[in-house]
């Protein structure tokens, strides 16, 4: 064991009661006034252990931080979030507790276990000028408010590590892009018995569309398109004169979330006198494995170097902050934080011995990065 893993493991109880400190004071989302105030705690707990206080950046109601660590240009950021998609009063049926090794809590494992791994990591750099800790408060709602912010912080840097969990272990290389649609249909009412004839089905107008649409995604190129959430008519003896279904869409290159966007905003309607209109389109662009291959070498390295287990690597299809950054063309690697599963689930944990390590391992790759960038 290093001497870095060593002065890790001997902060391990500091971090735990960190964490229990951040998973105790429950922060959902869509609460902006919980979010506020858990941007509170958080920026308290981060100038205690950074020795400097953040900015506040609050935007639509969500209250975002930002720390830029020393003097001159960031190089490095290092982004988490501090909202999840725990309602208040979850504590009181999923308290916080550590059993033999294992830590629970709401939102321990996405992602505050990554925010004390990234405050920790930052506070045993011998320095830390040219980083920036970017802590957004609306992650899981997709970052509505706090896109541009992360995009402007990332645009110019070296590198973006992002703390979310790891997927049991393995760093993810790979995100996919999300888009969302609405499919909007306009037919015409009429009687279903006396005139059906004089109507114009927007149900039938909608069977048609989710057909076509469905058969846009590519499993030979990991591209899904799947028509999720339908709504049609008014009543049982009434032709349909409205429909709308929602669409969503993940593709793991650039290319194929731009051609299912142009293939979505080509459809026609295929009965006569209906009409159609298609509102939305990409949401995040994917994370592609080009923009995180090199870090991840450099952090396997870096890993070995301390004597760590061989890194692993994984591609999901659930997106992060970390498509944002990648998509300004920013180096991107993810999934550095937590080890342990049960994201947004009832068996959300953490395992405890992990902690240290991958700290470690944070360390070793922001110092790297200032090093060598």
């Amino acid at each position: 064991m290093t001497a870095l893993v060593e002065r890790m493991q001997a902060a391990l109880p500091l971090m735990l009661a960190d964490l229990e400190t951040l998973v105790t004071f429950e922060s959902p989302s869509s609460d902006q006034a919980a979010v506020a105030a858990s941007a509170d705690l958080v920026a308290q707990l981060g100038t205690e252990r950074l020795g400097s206080a953040p900015e506040y950046v609050v935007v639509d109601g969500s209250t975002h931080l930002r720390w830029r660590l020393g003097d001159g240009p960031s190089r490095v950021l290092v982004l988490g979030h501090h909202d999840t998609v725990w309602p208040v009063g979850s504590l009181a049926t999923h308290p916080f507790g550590v059993e033999d090794g294992v830590l629970r809590g709401p939102g321990s494992f996405d992602m505050k276990t990554g925010l004390v791994m990234a405050f920790h990591a930052l506070a045993a750099l011998p320095s830390s000028t040219g980083v920036t800790l970017l802590v957004t408060g609306d992650e899981e709602l997709g970052s509505p408010s706090s896109r541009a912010l992360i995009e402007a912080e990332a645009a110019g840097c070296s590198a973006a590590l992002v703390l979310e969990a790891s997927a049991e272990g393995a760093l993810k290389l790979e995100r996919k892009g999300v888009s969302n649609y609405e499919i909007r249909i306009v037919g015409r009412a009429s009687h279903a018995g006396l005139e059906p004839e004089l109507g114009v089905n927007a149900s039938i107008e909608a069977a048609y569309q989710i057909l076509a649409v469905s058969k846009l995604g590519s499993a030979a190129l990991g591209t899904s398109v799947t028509p999720t959430f339908l709504t049609s008519g008014t009543t049982r003896n009434t032709v349909p004169a409205l429909a709308s279904f929602l669409v969503d869409v993940r593709a793991r290159t650039v290319a194929e979330q731009l051609r299912v966007d142009a293939a979505l905003h080509a459809l026609e309607p295929v009965l006569a006198e209906a009409s159609l209109e298609v509102l939305g389109g990409p949401n995040r662009p994917p994370l592609e494995r080009k923009m995180s291959a090199d870090l991840y070498e450099r952090a396997s390295e870096l890993a070995a170097s301390l004597g760590l287990p061989a890194l692993r690597e994984i591609s999901v299809g659930g997106g992060s902050d970390g498509n944002f950054t990648a998509g300004v063309g920013t180096p991107t690697l993810d999934g550095l934080g937590a080890v342990g599963g049960g994201a947004h689930a009832d068996d959300e944990h953490v395992v405890v011995a992990e902690i240290a390590p991958r700290t470690a391992l944070l360390t070793a790759l922001i110092a790297d990065l200032l090093d060598r960038p």
